[in-house]
C-alpha cells in the first residue's frame, strides 16, 4: 500500500492595515512610501473587503496619496469611487452592504451638523430650524416643533481637514412614538 502524507498548506491573505471610524466603517491611510504594484494591491484590497465584510464593517475609506494614483484602477475594479480629491491625495469609498444605500456625506468646502434636545414635560429629551424637525423625524419618528437655537460650534480643520459648523436646537415633541432609523443612528431613546 502507498502512503501518502498530506501537506498543510498556509495560506495567509495579508490585509491592509485600517482604523475604525465613528459610523462602522474603516479607514486605510495610505502612506506614498508603501511602494506596491498593481497586482498586489488589488489582491490585498479583496482580501480586506472580505475580511471587514466578516467582521460586519460598512463603508470603507481609502487615502491614497497622488503618488499611488496608479492604484485608482485596481480601487475603481473592486467597486470603490471616488469621494474627493485633494492637492495631495484622493479619497475612494466603499460601501459593503449593498443591500441598502450608503450612507457617506457629500464632501464639500465645510460641514454643517444639526443637534436637537427634545424636551418633554417631565424634563426629559433627546434631539435648527427646519433641519433640525426633519432630522428628528426621519431618525426617530417623532414629529417636533423648534423652540429656539440653544447654542453652535465652529471649529477648523476637522472633517476631511475643513471647516465643521455643528448647531444646536430646542425642539419641541408633537408626539412620543420612537420609530429608530437603524441605518442612521445607533440608539434613540
Amino acid at each position: 500500500m502507498d502512503s501518502f502524507e498530506e501537506a498543510s498548506i498556509d495560506i495567509k491573505m495579508e490585509i491592509f492595515e485600517a482604523i475604525e471610524d465613528n459610523y462602522g466603517g474603516v479607514i486605510v491611510n495610505m502612506k506614498k512610501e508603501e511602494l506596491m504594484d498593481f497586482l498586489k494591491f488589488h489582491t490585498m484590497l479583496k482580501a480586506s473587503i472580505s475580511h471587514w465584510r466578516l467582521k460586519g464593517k460598512k463603508g470603507v475609506w481609502i487615502k491614497l496619496p497622488i503618488e499611488l494614483a496608479h492604484l485608482v484602477n485596481a480601487a475603481v475594479k473592486e467597486g470603490f469611487w471616488y469621494h474627493h480629491a485633494e492637492a495631495t491625495y484622493l479619497m475612494l469609498v466603499y460601501w459593503i452592504p449593498h443591500e441598502i444605500p450608503h450612507t457617506f456625506p457629500a464632501y464639500a468646502s465645510h460641514r454643517i451638523g444639526i443637534g436637537a434636545f427634545v424636551l418633554n414635560q417631565d424634563g426629559q429629551g433627546e434631539d435648527i430650524c427646519m433641519a433640525a424637525v426633519r432630522e428628528v423625524q426621519e431618525e426617530t419618528g417623532i414629529e417636533t416643533e423648534f423652540v429656539e437655537l440653544l447654542a453652535f460650534r465652529q471649529s477648523h480643520k476637522s472633517f476631511f481637514g475643513k471647516s465643521d459648523l455643528f448647531f444646536i436646537c430646542m425642539l419641541k415633541p408633537l408626539n412620543f412614538t420612537i420609530n429608530k432609523q437603524d441605518v442612521e443612528i445607533e440608539e434613540a431613546k
